[in-house]
């Protein structure tokens, strides 16, 4: 039987795909654009991809495909129904990325609060050989504690940002993006209230019609002076072209590891920003802890595991 992984390079060049070995001959390719699908599939019956696209096209062309294994939670890459037609199997995997993710969002908050990296830098000039005094503190920073902590997408990862904060001490309210979710361990706010009274908001969102362009000048003209707004779900949830607006003119403190296209494209307006101290952007790596991925590796074998035993 034959494997074949599409976008191997996805999971980074230290990852460990051995595992796959074991279910036949296993072939990875580090990247697979459009015209490469058909010919990098050719007769295999498993597929493993992270972002490639199969699409109908592919399906059809590929006629021993009988898994397709999404290296991610996202499943908008595949067509299901045509693949639920030709009576392909479609895993994904959840759940592994939830304590990275969460990490990722402390530590943008903890930058953009604590300053971190302009304190290093002092030090790393030298300048702080030169001071009469012993300490250096020209960049004022606070603390998470007391703090009204907002969240938008009250899912896994977003509770685990929740149980996190609250350990930190700050209060914890919440946005269902789809008007449903409610947990009776935290206040649900509007939307609107979340922007005006919270200190940090963090997003935890999948990117739907409820989400797109949730965040858009209007509400972030909403925010408190100094407020922080951390984006570890999907880009387009926050308009990039607001948001560049905005935050050259009022005082908020922006943390982005999604962006609307990625990878980032060249020269993008947000590398220009009048204030570079108020914004962070990642390139999309909270998901990608060493232990997530390895997590993730994992669940994709016991998937592979699962459809053969069928």
């Amino acid at each position: 039987m034959k494997i074949v992984f599409l976008d191997a390079k996805t999971l980074g060049d230290d990852a460990d795909l051995s595992i796959f070995q074991q279910f036949g001959v296993f072939e990875a390719f580090d990247t697979t654009v459009m015209s490469q699908r058909i010919e990098h599939i050719g007769d295999a019956k498993i597929v493993l991809t992270n972002k490639v696209i199969i699409d109908k096209e592919v399906m059809d062309a590929c006629p021993n495909l009988g898994l397709i294994c999404i290296t991610a939670t996202g499943m908008n890459n595949v067509d299901l129904v045509y693949a639920k037609q030709k009576g392909i199997v479609v895993k994904n995997v959840a759940g592994y990325s939830t304590a990275s993710v969460a990490q990722t969002t402390f530590m943008l908050v903890l930058e953009l609060l604590g300053h971190c990296a302009y304190y290093a830098q002092y030090v790393a000039s030298g300048e702080w050989t030169k001071s009469s005094i012993y300490t250096h503190i020209d960049r004022p920073f606070g603390e998470i504690k007391g703090k009204r902590w907002g969240i938008i997408g009250l899912g896994t990862i977003g509770r685990e940002v929740a149980k996190i904060a609250t350990a930190f001490g700050a209060h914890v309210v919440y946005y269902s993006t789809s008007g449903v979710n409610s947990d009776s361990l935290y206040e649900r706010v509007r939307l609107e209230e979340m922007m005006q009274t919270c200190d940090v908001i963090s997003i935890h969102a999948p990117l739907n019609e409820n989400t797109q362009n949730l965040i858009t000048k209007e509400q972030l003209n909403l925010m408190k002076k100094g407020a922080i707004l951390v984006n570890v779900g999907r880009g387009g949830i926050v308009n990039e072209v607001d948001l560049l607006e905005v935050i050259d003119v009022k005082e908020i403190f922006v943390g982005l590891d999604v962006l609307s296209v990625e990878p980032m494209i060249e020269n993008h307006p947000l590398l220009h920003v009048k204030y570079p101290e108020r914004l962070i952007i990642t390139p999309h790596v909270a998901w990608a802890s060493i232990e997530a991925r390895t997590e993730l590796i994992r669940l994709v074998g016991e998937n592979i595991k699962e459809f053969l035993r069928q």
